[in-house]
């Protein structure tokens, strides 16, 4: 099966060339702990047979510097595109959007609305000033991942698809659905959100973990969220090397995770989705 992971990082190994900035002056453990070159990675994804993978700018170790990883895509754009990141908040927001995004750029953005990488404090992300920053992303037909927690920024979120509906929104990590505390809950929390067509979702292993614990009752979260979102907004990604686990036992877990899905829909969600948000994954398919 075609497999496109679409959310991993990396880090270089030459701190000259591309020296550290985190947002908020932190480093993120994993980065310090267990980097992994763009080289690394293309190795990795060789042993897993993964095609090709989504670039996603390590914010905690380069801030607002995508150098490395638009680098990395252009040596090997075969095997990489890159999302990268900007501060929406800006004044010439907009504008740097549009350059970044220009030919052998950026094939997205991401934005963190919690943690260290947080530019401002409280939900920011749908504040007055970066509505020029959202305008371009939808009139580039942009992806934007967004990292947020689903609960009180539910509104705000809301807020942006419904004022902004041309943008296509990558939810990270599903917005962390509390699927411990109850998967049919969780489910239905999501699954209200599949109205908004330009709302699409990453699941990751801080999904899969918690599903493969609930057992029988992951279908309880997959069913009503598959079906109100559909396969084709739905995309897997690992995290390495932010998770801890190697890259094939990333990709086992949501194999046997997603194993209850019929294969068409697991086809979209492993590979037909990021193909379709990211058109220049297509070039390079094996």
């Amino acid at each position: 099966m075609d497999v496109v992971d679409a959310h991993c990082h990396i880090i270089s190994d030459d701190p000259t060339a591309y020296p550290p900035a985190p947002i908020g002056g932190k480093q993120s453990e994993w980065a310090a702990k267990r980097p992994v070159t763009a080289e690394g990675m293309v190795a990795r994804m060789y042993e897993t047979g993964i095609a090709q993978a989504v670039l996603v700018q390590a914010t905690t170790n380069y801030g607002y510097d995508n150098s490395y990883v638009l680098d990395s895509c252009r040596r090997r754009p075969d095997r990489f595109v890159a999302v990268g990141t900007v501060d929406p908040l800006r004044p010439d927001a907009a504008a740097s959007l549009k350059a970044a995004a220009g030919e052998g750029g950026l094939s997205g953005v991401r934005l963190f609305t919690s943690g260290s990488t947080v530019p401002v404090q409280g939900e920011w992300f749908v504040a007055p000033e970066t509505f020029p920053f959202w305008a371009q992303a939808a009139e580039l037909d942009l992806p934007v991942c967004l990292q947020m927690r689903l609960g009180s920024a539910t509104g705000q979120l809301v807020e942006l698809l419904e004022r902004f509906p041309g943008v296509k929104v990558l939810l990270d990590h599903i917005g962390y659905p509390d699927i411990a505390a109850s998967p049919a809950r969780a489910g239905a929390e999501v699954a209200a959100l599949g109205v908004h067509p330009g709302l699409h979702l990453k699941l990751t292993h801080r999904n899969l973990e918690r599903l493969r614990d609930a057992g029988e009752q992951a279908g309880e979260f997959l069913r009503p969220v598959v079906e109100a979102f559909g396969a084709g907004r739905i995309a897997w990604g690992s995290n390495l090397p932010a998770a801890e686990q190697s890259l094939p036992e990333l990709l086992a877990l949501a194999r046997d995770v997603l194993a209850v899905l019929p294969e068409r829909a697991r086809e979209e969600i492993f590979a037909g989705t990021a193909r379709r948000l990211y058109p220049g994954l297509a070039g390079g398919r094996d």
